[in-house]
């Protein structure tokens, strides 16, 4: 029987349960299908309720996985076929070619002066640029430079400035065969497009972003610097009003459920946006304020009543454009007042909920999902990590919307559970 496990994730929750795992005593294969671990984590600029770092945090885990001399990380990498049953799965991974050498590289950063040419940098949600060979961000684990093929135009000159001739256009797929005796799924999850929902105008108007664009855009490694900005006119907001709940509670596009974090995200940005325009007025449409976790309703409170955030309990109908100032102009009915209202703002964010991503390892393994798309777990209530099949859990936002502290908790379930099946051999 193998003695080994295989997470399927580098965010915070498949780190967690690897350090657990390798921890113990076995070996982990730990897959991220991007350049670098870290994940949706890695992109915010500060956690709730404690305003802590993100990246703080978030870094030295990132450092103890790849160090770990239990945990064999594969970045860039994919699962691309699972077989077998619990205690002997046979797992065959696929190594993308990065056309940089990962031994040699030295992360200096010289290819990416000489590169001419620039793309929409993703880790930034497309706000700023990047090159085609980079480091998705600059505390990249591992910290070694990819080549994006898909926009190289093969000058060479990042070849011919390398020191360490870490550069290799040659570089070809490579597939690995390991067995594994249990497996976690820590896939994360996918953030619900807005252009599903064209009344609010996202990709319409400039001015209607994201509450991850605004991550961004707050990081003081941004695209922006940490300044916040208007995308249209690089003008600084005075009005900013956040929309919840969108792609969550919301039967007409099959998402009925709660998407638990966007209320406490939304109220962190506002925060985050009066420490950074403090004359700015904040305005929170909503349907229900869901801060059920430690510290929440407190951070809530606080927030609002020190800020003085207004809040409308309404679920705004319809967003349009004002076409002479480019301003996004809402029409929503205040249900507490009974009155239905225009205002314009400089900025509109939209507090996008969370949907599944199992539909990226359902081809792999033949677990269950729910209507949602998210896994069952064959006891919800009192083993909420197990799937469908045996010796396969499941953790994180991979299971069902959560916060970062459940999803690190559920994480360390997994890996105890995982641990369990590998310590009896199956």
């Amino acid at each position: 029987m193998a003695v080994a496990a295989l997470v399927i994730g580098g965010g915070i929750a498949g780190i967690q349960s690897s350090l657990d795992l390798a921890e113990q005593g076995f070996d982990v294969y730990l897959v991220e299908k991007n350049p670098s671990i870290g994940g949706r984590m890695i992109q915010l600029d500060k956690t709730f309720p404690t305003m802590d770092c993100s990246a703080c945090i978030m870094t030295p885990r990132m450092v103890d996985a790849a160090t770990h001399p239990k945990i064999h990380l594969f970045t860039y990498s994919e699962v691309q076929k699972i077989s077998g049953k619990p205690g002997a799965f046979k797992v065959t991974i696929l190594r993308k070619p990065r056309y940089v050498d990962e031994s040699a590289c030295t992360g200096c950063g010289l290819c990416v002066n000489m590169c001419p040419v620039e793309v929409p940098n993703e880790f930034d949600e497309s706000i700023g640029v990047r090159k085609a060979i980079y480091v998705p961000f600059p505390q990249a684990v591992p910290l070694v430079y990819t080549i994006d093929m898909e926009h190289c135009i093969l000058c060479s000159l990042c070849e011919k400035v390398c020191s360490t001739h870490a550069v290799k256009f040659d570089q070809k797929p490579e597939q690995l065969d390991v067995e594994v005796g249990a497996i976690v799924l820590a896939i994360g999850c996918s953030i619900f497009d807005p252009s599903k929902k064209p009344d609010y105008g996202y990709g319409l108007f400039g001015n209607v972003i994201t509450g991850l664009t605004l991550e961004r855009l707050l990081s003081a490694s941004g695209p922006t610097g940490g300044r916040v900005v208007r995308l249209s006119d690089g003008k600084i907001p005075q009005t900013v009003a956040f929309l919840q709940c969108v792609g969550s509670r919301d039967r007409s596009i099959g998402n009925p459920y709660c998407s638990r974090v966007c209320c406490m995200y939304a109220i962190k940005l506002a925060r985050l946006v009066k420490e950074h325009i403090p004359d700015a007025d904040i305005t929170i449409f909503y349907m229900d304020i869901r801060a059920f976790g430690k510290g929440y309703e407190e951070f809530y409170t606080r927030t609002c009543d020190e800020l003085k955030i207004r809040l409308v309990k309404s679920r705004v109908a319809q967003v349009k454009e004002n076409p002479k100032t480019r301003d996004p102009r809402l029409k929503f009915e205040n249900i507490e007042q009974g009155t239905v209202l225009s205002e314009d703002f400089d900025m509109v964010v939209l507090s996008t909920g969370l949907v599944s991503a199992a539909d990226e390892v359902m081809s792999l393994l033949p677990i269950s999902v729910d209507k949602h798309g998210f896994p069952v777990t064959k006891e919800p209530k009192i083993d909420p990590v197990l799937t469908s099949l045996d010796g396969v859990f499941v953790a994180g936002v991979a299971e069902s919307p959560k916060d970062i502290p459940d999803s690190v908790a559920q994480a360390s379930a997994a890996a105890m559970k995982a641990a369990i099946v590998l310590s009896r051999g199956g």
